[in-house]
């Protein structure tokens, strides 16, 4: 069994800063890609920040120069480091990730973001 422990979210004033860890264990193993993704109410999940095993990073250009995406290998962790925050990056973040050599895929529970104005 994979579980994915995901924490960091919560209240933060609009400008303020939030850092969102995502930690795997159980039955995985070789994972890829590890990421970050979001849906706000009435919205469809979309994507926010993807790092593959090698380091590279995809994000949404709605975040891009704001989050950052980081990953601990011996941890089994991926972070998210979310600076500047919006009223409209208010949402439930949910962590994806690759295992299985890309066999496999599991999500996290999600956690709340909410920025206020």
């Amino acid at each position: 069994q994979v579980q994915l422990e995901e924490s960091g979210g919560g209240l933060v004033q609009a400008g303020g800063s939030l850092r969102l860890s995502c930690a795997a264990s159980g039955s995985i193993f070789s994972i890829s890609e590890m990421g970050w993704y979001r849906q706000a109410p009435g919205k469809q999940r979309e994507l926010v920040a993807i790092i593959d095993s090698d380091g590279g990073m995809n994000l949404a250009d709605s975040v891009k120069g704001r989050f950052t995406i980081s990953r601990d290998n011996a941890k089994n962790t991926v972070y998210l480091q979310m600076n500047s925050l919006k009223p409209e990056d208010t949402a439930v973040y949910y962590c994806k990730v690759h295992w299985y050599n890309g066999r496999a895929t599991s999500w996290g529970q999600g956690t709340q973001v909410t920025v206020s104005s």
